[in-house]
Parts: structure tokens; C-alpha cells; sequence
């Protein structure tokens, strides 16, 4: 499978707030969460603000929620147009955030600084296909980060996932039945890789409208990830599970 990530989300950009019943609502949501989590881990030993760096910020999902709660943001996507679409919003919610165009394997020439907290959240880092992409990640992250920072990613439950292979999500109908979204995945002969094909169906002016774009993901289990962070030089690995936390995702955390 070849790397889709860059087509999948400039071709969302315009509409990926329609893969939420409210987006601004997931915004505020988003924030007040990881203010929370991030704070209750004792992220950083200084007064001030908490400078992160999202990493995967796309049209500014958690970026912009958690720059309203004392956190100085930098938000980097692969996608241009994701940028662009996250400045507007920023400037609609007013909201400061420092954005850029940057991918996980070259934040260390892309981005300057060191941060408190790098966060890539939503499942961003399976489009990494490769051990070698994974493996540069993670080094990326590492060096990106101040001394005892504080490393956040989510991803899906593949341990679970893998297990009977789920080849769709459940659809999702809202506006009253004139919006359904959902997605098809594709999975791979060998069973570690599939395409999801994302689809926002739309009843507009009386016509249905139909919206796909598709993308590669690994099936990423969680000891390949924490191996890998492990061999970049992490520390104290912990994944924090949905029941735990409240997050709809398995959260990492580490340590540098």
C-alpha cells in the first residue's frame, strides 16, 4: 500500500468538520480534555504556559481547543490546505496558534524549538506504513521535545480491531436524516493493512449528494508502538484505555 495521507486529508479539508454532529462542539470538547489529562500528568515543572506541538492538527480539532487553556500552540499538519482551513477557524474562534506545514519524520528540520508536549491525537500515527517511517517518527518526536517532556498519541484499539477484522463503522445519521457518515475499510491480503474509504453523504437542494475519499492505515498494535518509541529513547510507556480515561481512543503517554 502507498502512503494516501496527503490526498485523503487535502480532499477533506473543505469538509471535515461534516464527520461530526458539531464540530465546534468537538473543538471546545477536545480542549477541555487534554487540558485536563495533560495537566493531571504533571506535564511540565515551570509557571506559564505549556508550549505543545500538535503534530497532526489537520483543521485544528484539538489545537484550537486546547489553546484556549493556558497552552502556547503550534499546530503542524502534511495537508496545506488543513492549514489553511485551521487558520480561518482559528481566527473565527479567535484563538492564537503558530501553524506549519511539517511531517512527523522531519519535525526536527521543519519546526524550531522544543516543546513541553508533543500530541498527535485521532489516530494519525497508523498512516505511518513502514517500521522505518515509524522508527523515524518517533526519533522526531523525541528531539522535539524539552527534557522529562511529555509525549500524547492516540490511535484506534488495533489489538482489538485485528481480532475480527471490522470491515465498517456503524453509520452515523444526523441534520435529521440528511447527513450520513460512515466508513469501509479495505483490508489487505496479509491482515495489517487496510484502506478506509470515508464516507459524508448529504441530501442538498433535494439531491443526495455522495463524498469519498479513501486512505492507508497500519493496523497498529500497541507493543509495535511502544517498542518503537522505547528504541527512540522513551520512557516510562503507559497506554491509558478508553475505560480509564474517558478519551474514545487508547492514549500513549512517555517521557523523554
Amino acid at each position: 500500500m502507498k502512503d494516501t495521507s496527503l490526498d485523503f486529508y487535502e480532499g477533506l479539508a473543505d469538509t471535515y468538520h461534516l464527520i461530526f454532529k458539531d464540530w465546534y462542539e468537538a473543538v471546545q470538547w477536545q480542549g477541555d480534555f487534554f487540558n485536563r489529562f495533560i495537566r493531571s500528568l504533571h506535564a511540565v515543572e515551570h509557571e506559564g504556559p505549556i508550549h505543545l506541538l500538535d503534530a497532526s492538527c489537520g483543521i485544528g480539532t484539538q489545537a484550537l481547543g486546547i489553546a484556549q487553556h493556558n497552552f502556547t500552540v503550534t499546530a503542524t499538519d502534511l495537508s496545506p490546505k488543513s492549514i489553511e482551513r485551521a487558520k480561518k477557524e482559528a481566527d473565527k474562534l479567535g484563538v492564537h496558534v503558530h501553524f506549519g506545514v511539517a511531517d512527523f519524520r522531519s519535525l526536527e528540520q521543519d519546526i524550531p524549538g522544543q516543546f513541553d508536549v508533543v500530541l498527535s491525537a485521532d489516530n494519525a500515527i497508523p498512516h505511518l506504513l513502514s517500521d522505518e517511517d515509524l522508527r523515524e517518527a518517533s526519533y522526531n518526536f523525541y528531539a522535539k521535545l524539552r527534557s522529562n517532556g511529555l509525549l500524547v498519541l492516540s490511535i484506534r484499539d488495533y489489538d482489538e480491531i485485528l481480532q475480527n477484522q471490522q470491515r465498517a463503522t456503524l453509520p452515523r445519521v444526523m441534520d435529521d436524516g440528511k447527513r450520513i457518515v460512515f466508513q469501509v475499510w479495505d483490508w489487505a491480503e496479509a491482515g495489517h493493512r487496510y484502506i478506509t474509504n470515508q464516507f459524508i453523504v448529504q441530501e442538498i437542494d433535494g439531491s443526495w449528494k455522495t463524498q469519498v475519499n479513501s486512505t492507508s492505515y497500519r493496523a497498529l498494535l500497541r507493543s509495535e508502538l511502544s517498542t518503537k518509541l522505547e528504541e527512540a529513547g522513551f520512557t516510562d510507556i503507559m497506554w491509558h484505555m478508553p475505560s480509564e480515561s474517558g478519551f474514545y481512543q487508547p492514549i500513549l503517554t512517555a517521557r523523554k
